[in-house]
């Protein structure tokens, strides 16, 4: 019997893995940027970067993959578009873990907010006293 909930969650770990390696690189984010602003050319999108049109495609092709882009081709001019929706999905991914990081953080000004007014902070007493048998 095949764990459809199982194949599920792993394609959707493998598509979230996809998005956040697109966005690992400055040159697909600042291409995401510019098709934030809406519809452009394969040729317009290369315009800002000191690369040949063949890496500018590499990097679009990475951005397909991971759900990022969409192309429509007309004859030989490539229409690209950004599709948001992976990137929603990366956003609430990254949100269910701020609460722990905001926990963490929170706890990190409690202890700096203490130790920044001289009041030494709780250690074990093993820590703050020499052992009879680590003397020499």
């Amino acid at each position: 019997m095949v764990n459809y909930s199982l194949e599920l969650e792993l394609e959707l770990e493998l598509e979230l893995d996809l998005v956040f390696a697109a966005l690992s690189d400055p040159t697909r984010r600042a291409i995401l940027s510019q098709l934030a602003e809406g519809e452009s050319t394969v040729k317009q999108l290369a315009e800002p970067f000191e690369m040949s049109l063949p890496a500018i495609s590499k990097h679009l092709k990475v951005l397909e993959r991971a759900g990022l882009l969409a192309r429509e081709i007309d004859g030989r001019v490539h229409h690209c578009h950004l599709e948001a929706e992976p990137l929603r999905e990366a956003a609430t991914w990254i949100a269910h873990y701020r609460r722990f990081w905001d926990g963490q953080l929170d706890s990190l000004a409690r202890y700096l907010e203490e130790t920044a007014d001289g009041t030494p902070t709780p250690t074990s007493e093993s820590e703050s006293t020499p052992q009879e048998d680590d003397a020499p």
